[in-house]
């Protein structure tokens, strides 16, 4: 045997993918990196700055001061604070002079509805975690586990290729049958290209992608609505008049009819509602990409594939409407590159093919491994 025999024969050996084993299963990323980081925002920020606005409660005590009237006991300003802070009612005069009253109970129950939100913004999340991801991890695994596989087949097929061709005595003979044979389609992967191929039809996990991206994109314009009412209609008013007036002190001719009381939390509220509000703001255009991925295909990781011999899902127009499963999947495959172990041989491989498509005829790695296979000096030119 010939020394660039043994060399071809020892650098396609090389090119074999390792078993990658149970590793791949527990490494794969079900959900994308933008995805991820709405998740941590959403339901991180209220969370923290709840907690704030709690450790602030628990330091400071009382969250209202009322100017009781001097001839009070220490005892009974206590009392005033205490049933002001229950009732929380403003007690005023219109422009025509008319008694009315507001509640501003909303600033009483504001943290506790920034763990509403917290809760709302974790739902989509959870509906993609029990509704589409065991789905999506079976079709990740199969999927990654048979390009890989398919690689590692033409490595083989080049493998045995070579020792054709070098069994065979009329070498243009050996070339007829192997053009023949890519003609037929001898060298397709049916199964990997029909289980895509049925994934273009299928669109439950395209329905949950997007139903997850609408309830988040509901709750994110929800809640800052819900903000922009509470500025519009209780967050300018830390001041207020309250009465105490009721029950055994209705008729107690020393007490006021109105004690004025100011909220001592009043600008802390008011400065995590604008955090909340303007990051929601800025995060609602994020929400809106991540569902306006699937009107487009992610043609790049397949291209690359289509090196393979007869894997022409691209080629054969078989990529219709992109809402669908397989445009799904194919962006989750993305995210997972790293466990694709062949992406990053096939993509050096395109690059080259590149560099030389005004020198060689590539069309496959199996002619590109063929010609590092030193079949090159035989190989008609087309």
């Amino acid at each position: 045997m010939s020394l660039s025999h043994t060399a071809a024969e020892y650098m396609l050996s090389d090119a074999l993918l390792p078993d990658p084993g149970s590793s791949r299963a527990k490494g794969l990323r079900l959900e994308l990196p933008s995805d991820r980081l709405l998740k941590f925002v959403t339901v991180g920020l209220p969370l923290f700055l709840v907690s704030l606005a709690f450790a602030r409660e628990f330091s400071a005590g009382s969250q209202i001061s009322c100017f009781s009237p001097t001839n009070f006991t220490g005892k009974q300003s206590a009392y005033v604070d205490t049933a002001c802070w229950d009732s929380l009612i403003h007690h005023g005069v219109d422009a025509e002079g008319h008694a009315v009253t507001k509640s501003l109970w909303a600033l009483k129950v504001f943290p506790y509805s920034l763990l509403v939100v917290a809760v709302l913004m974790y739902l989509p999340y959870l509906l993609w975690r029990y509704a589409a991801a065991p789905a999506l991890h079976s079709d990740l695994l199969f999927i990654i586990d048979e390009l890989d596989k398919s690689y590692n087949r033409s490595v083989r097929l080049v493998q045995h290729m070579r020792k054709v061709q070098q069994a065979s005595a009329e070498p243009e003979r050996f070339w007829e049958e192997y053009e023949r044979a890519r003609r037929e389609r001898y060298f397709e992967f049916p199964l990997l290209e029909r289980y895509l191929t049925c994934k273009q039809r299928a669109h439950s996990l395209a329905f949950v992608y997007i139903l997850r991206n609408l309830l988040l994109l509901l709750f994110l314009a929800a809640t800052c609505l819900y903000l922009v009412f509470l500025h519009l209609n209780i967050f300018f008013q830390d001041e207020f008049s309250c009465s105490i007036k009721t029950g055994l002190l209705q008729a107690e001719p020393h007490i006021p009819p109105f004690i004025p009381c100011k909220l001592v939390f009043f600008s802390v509220f008011q400065l995590i509602s604008l955090s909340v509000g303007g990051v929601y703001v800025l995060l609602l255009p994020v929400v809106i990409y991540n569902a306006l991925q699937l009107c487009q295909w992610d043609k790049g990781l397949l291209s690359v594939y289509e090196m393979l011999p007869a894997f022409d899902l691209l080629s054969r127009k078989m990529l219709t409407c992109p809402v669908n499963d397989l445009n799904v999947i194919l962006l989750f495959l993305r995210a997972n590159i790293s466990e694709l172990t062949s992406f990053s041989r096939l993509n050096a491989v395109s690059a080259l093919r590149e560099a030389n498509a005004n020198e060689q005829d590539i069309d496959t790695v199996v002619d590109f491994m063929t010609l590092l296979a030193g079949l090159e000096t035989t190989k008609p030119k087309h």
